[in-house]
C-alpha cells in the first residue's frame, strides 16, 4: 500500500492559520487532535462534519466560526494581511519555532483551573520584526508587572531592562503601559532585543499611547501574536497571551504587582512550567507591591534587587554568580588584627607613648614598637611633635568602595 504523500508546508501553513482562527488560542482539544492528526487533517475533518480524532467538544467550539466564513478563505485573507504590513507567520514545522513552548503541553495535563485553561501550545504565531524567533527566545527573560505602577517600578523595570540587554539577554513584556514599556524602552536605549507579547495583531497598536515604541520593537526586535493582523484585543486575550510569555523564556521577574495583577498568572506558570520564578520587592505601604510579596511567600519564588540577582538563577551554572553585597571598605579594614586595635587605641589630639599604646590596645610591647612605625608610613597614625603617636586625620584615610 503506498504511504499518502506528506502536504506541502504552504498546505500545513494554511491549515494551521485557519484553525487558528476557528477557536481562541491555547484550545486543549484543537492542539491535542493536531498533535496527533496534523493541522490538514483536522481541518478537512472539522468542514466534512468530523472524524473518529475530533470530539463533540471540539465540534461545538469551532461551529459558529465555521458557519459565519470559508476557513480556507479567512486563512488566505489573513496571510494577504500579515504581508501587507510587513509580518509573517511562524509554524511548529518552521526551523525557527521556540521549541520550549512545547512545554506549555504540561500545563494540559497537570492540575485544573487557570493552567489548563487555554493553555495548550500555540497553532501558529504572528511575527512582524526582522529576527528569528527561536534566536530572539534563546536567551530572554520576561520582566512583567502592574500597569499602574509608581515610579520606583518603573525605575526598577527601566534598569532590568537596560542591564539584561547590556549583558546580551532579550527582554520580553507584553507592551503594556507601566512596567511592560519601561522594560521595552530599558531594553532599548541599553541596544539590545526586545519582544512584545500582544494580545492583539501584530498591526495594532495597543495601548495607542505605545505606538512609537511599537514601532522601534519592530524595527530591531519581535512583535509576536497569535491572534491574525487585526484582531482585536479583547481583555481574556491577555490572560491567553500570558502563558506563551511564561513559557518562552527563562524566567519570569515580575517587578510591581496588585493583589489581582494578571502578572501573578504569568508568574505562577513560569513556575509551574520549571522557569525561573523573580519577583523584585517593594514597599510594604505599596498596594502595586502586594502581589508581590504574596508570592514571595512561595518557596519556589525567588527574590531579585537587580540585574545580576536574575542572571544567577536564569543564566549558565557557576558562571553568572551575583557579586556578593558589601558595605564602603575603609584602608583600615584591610589591617591585621594587632594592627587594628592599635589604631584603635590611638587619641586624635592626646599623643600616647607606645607603651601607652600597647596598654590601650592589649598588645605585646614588643609587637607595637614594631607595628606603630608601620602605620606612620601608611597613613594611619602620625608622630606628635611632642613625642608619642596620635590618630591621623580623617582626610588621610578616605573610604574606598570595593568592588568584588
Amino acid at each position: 500500500m503506498t504511504r499518502p504523500t506528506p502536504p506541502a508546508p504552504a498546505e500545513v501553513r494554511r491549515a494551521r492559520v485557519a484553525l487558528s482562527m476557528l477557536v481562541e488560542p491555547g484550545h486543549r482539544a484543537l492542539w491535542s487532535s493536531v498533535a496527533t492528526h496534523g493541522p490538514v487533517r483536522v481541518l478537512e475533518g472539522l468542514l466534512a462534519g468530523g472524524f473518529e480524532g475530533i470530539n463533540s467538544e471540539l465540534q461545538r467550539a469551532t461551529e459558529a466560526r465555521r458557519a459565519w466564513e470559508d476557513p480556507y478563505q479567512a486563512a488566505e485573507r489573513a496571510l494577504a494581511h500579515a504581508h501587507r504590513v510587513g509580518a509573517r507567520v511562524v509554524v511548529p514545522e518552521d526551523d525557527e519555532w521556540p521549541r520550549q513552548l512545547n512545554d506549555l503541553r504540561r500545563l494540559c495535563t497537570e492540575g485544573r483551573g487557570e493552567f489548563t485553561r487555554h493553555a495548550a501550545p500555540p497553532l501558529c504565531l504572528w511575527v512582524r520584526g526582522p529576527l528569528r524567533l527561536d534566536e530572539a527566545f534563546a536567551r530572554s527573560v520576561a520582566v512583567v508587572g502592574a500597569r499602574a505602577a509608581t515610579s520606583y517600578g518603573e525605575y526598577a523595570a527601566r534598569e532590568i531592562g537596560y542591564g539584561l540587554a547590556e549583558r546580551g539577554w532579550t527582554v520580553v513584556s507584553g507592551g503594556a503601559y507601566g512596567i511592560d514599556a519601561c522594560a521595552h524602552r530599558g531594553a532599548l536605549a541599553g541596544g539590545g532585543v526586545t519582544v512584545a507579547v500582544l494580545a492583539c495583531g501584530v498591526d495594532r497598536a495597543y495601548p495607542s499611547g505605545n505606538a512609537n515604541l511599537f514601532d522601534r520593537i519592530s524595527e530591531d526586535g519581535l512583535l509576536i501574536s497569535e491572534w491574525p493582523p487585526g484582531s482585536d484585543p479583547f481583555r481574556h486575550r491577555f490572560l491567553i497571551r500570558n502563558r506563551v510569555i511564561a513559557a518562552a523564556t527563562s524566567g519570569t521577574v515580575m517587578v510591581e504587582a496588585g493583589a489581582r495583577s494578571g502578572a501573578r498568572q504569568t508568574l505562577r506558570r513560569a513556575r509551574r512550567l520549571g522557569r525561573a520564578a523573580l519577583v523584585v520587592p517593594g514597599p510594604i505601604t505599596s498596594a502595586m507591591s502586594v502581589g508581590c510579596h504574596e508570592e514571595l511567600r512561595e518557596p519556589e519564588t525567588r527574590l531579585v534587587t537587580g540585574v545580576d540577582h536574575i542572571l544567577e538563577e536564569v543564566g549558565r551554572l557557576g558562571a553568572d554568580l551575583a557579586p556578593i553585597p558589601r558595605g564602603p571598605e575603609h584602608p583600615r579594614d584591610r589591617l591585621d588584627p594587632p594592627a587594628r586595635r592599635l589604631v584603635e587605641a590611638l587619641r586624635k589630639r592626646t599623643p600616647l607613648t607606645s607603651e601607652e599604646v600597647a596598654a590601650r590596645a592589649g598588645v605585646p610591647l614588643d609587637d607595637t614598637r614594631r607595628i606603630l612605625p608601620v602605620l606612620v608610613l601608611q597613613g594611619h597614625a602620625t608622630t606628635h611633635p611632642d613625642g608619642g603617636y596620635v590618630l591621623a586625620p580623617p582626610a588621610a584615610d578616605p573610604p574606598r568602595t570595593h568592588h568584588p
